[in-house]
């Protein structure tokens, strides 16, 4: 059975840094671009940032894209996205995503329906 994990969620605080991680489990990621996904209360599902099957090109949402990092490990088959400077407005469930559509992660990364397999998602709550 394909699945994704996500972990690596919770409670910080303004300023603090968490590290989410996607496991792949019963087939291997390397043959995929991975997605991190985010959907805050109210508000539609969004992309964050990905990373290409090589782990040569990623993107980042403006809104991320210098707080966040985002980095794959074939030994572990695992993506990780390093979130760094958390604000209150980074609230929301994690999402990781799979696909064999996005070439290189440009500029279509955030469009959800390239994605073939999807994680359950991670909570990430920023609060003092």
């Amino acid at each position: 059975q394909l699945q994704l994990a996500e972990s690596g969620g919770g409670l910080v605080q303004p300023g603090g840094s968490l590290r989410l991680s996607c496991k792949g489990s019963g087939f291997t990621l390397d043959y995929y671009s991975i997605g991190w996904f985010r959907q805050a209360p109210g508000k539609e599902r969004e992309g964050v940032s990905c990373i290409s099957s090589s782990g040569m090109s990623t993107n980042y949402a403006d809104a991320v894209k210098d707080r966040f990092t985002i980095s794959r490990d074939a030994t572990k088959n695992t993506v990780y996205l390093q979130i760094d400077s958390l604000e209150p407005e980074d609230t929301a469930i994690y999402y990781c995503a799979a696909s064999v559509r996005i070439l290189g992660c440009a500029e279509r990364f955030n469009v959800a329906l390239l994605y073939d397999y999807w994680g359950r998602g991670t909570q990430v709550t920023v609060s003092s």
